[in-house]
């Protein structure tokens, strides 16, 4: 569970249910289902327009691993890179064939496996970078549809605010109703302002910053299995490693 995620979104919605429970407005004058069905209806049927039907219907789970990631500890990557750096040096880079099993990182264990099975370094580390591109391009359609989502949402709020004025324009004979019909006419403006605020956009970036950091974990899988492969030390590749971790957490054990 992402806690800094779930209490940016519980934190944002408590914020606004707070602000109009202590207004003077009844909280049903904010609810308002047509409004609703344009904004969230209207986005989505847009983003059906630019993405393939397979990646709308993963785009649920997509958004989820914002609040469900697991980021993969990077020391412990590390350490187990130069486990197997260590392995290498003593007993030869076919004693690693017994670990294969042990080692959780798929990256470092797809070059291990090639390593072991006697591929050249220049088609270990081209296979291990072009399923890093492909995973890149896939996180990359991930985040434009949230991205699209939280451009589309405040436009189709636009369009629903354009609408309600239309229909009550049309009918300017009961003077009093016009502040009623003003309200629920720019209730679509704030429901597409909140969705794509509160959500699409926030979850967008922050697919994105998972995405760069799942990057780097890579590159440090791909460089370690490269240095494994090539008989560098244990302590070189320790080091070499290290140097993507921060400052503060390069001297832990």
């Amino acid at each position: 569970m992402d806690i800094a995620s779930l209490i940016g979104l519980i934190l944002a919605i408590g914020l606004i249910v707070a602000s109009i429970a202590l207004g003077n407005a009844p909280f049903s004058a904010f609810i308002d289902i047509p409004s609703f069905l344009v904004v969230v209806g209207g986005a989505v049927a847009a983003a059906l327009i630019c993405f393939p039907m397979a990646s709308m219907i993963k785009s649920p789970m997509i958004a989820l691993k914002v609040l469900l990631n697991k980021g993969e500890n990077r020391l412990e990557l590390i350490k187990q890179i130069v486990e197997l750096a260590e392995t290498a040096r003593r007993d030869g880079l076919l004693a690693l064939e017994s670990k294969v099993g042990e080692i959780k990182n798929t990256l470092v264990k797809t070059g291990i496996q090639m390593a072991v099975d006697g591929s050249t370094p220049e088609i270990v580390e081209e296979v291990l970078r072009t399923e890093v591109n492909a995973i890149a391009v896939r996180h990359r359609e991930g985040k434009s549809i949230m991205d699209q989502l939280g451009r589309f949402a405040p436009a189709y709020g636009m369009i629903g605010t354009l609408m309600g004025l239309i229909m009550m324009l049309q009918d300017m004979s009961d003077p009093s109703g016009i502040g009623a019909g003003m309200a629920v006419a720019l209730i679509t403006t704030l429901y597409g302002a909140i969705v794509a605020n509160v959500f699409f956009s926030p979850f967008a970036e922050k697919l994105g910053l998972l995405s760069r950091n799942e990057m780097v974990s890579m590159e440090i899988a791909i460089r370690g299995v490269m240095a494994i492969q090539q008989g560098e030390s244990p302590r070189a590749i320790d080091q070499k490693l290290r140097t993507f971790l921060p400052p503060n957490q390069r001297g832990a054990e």
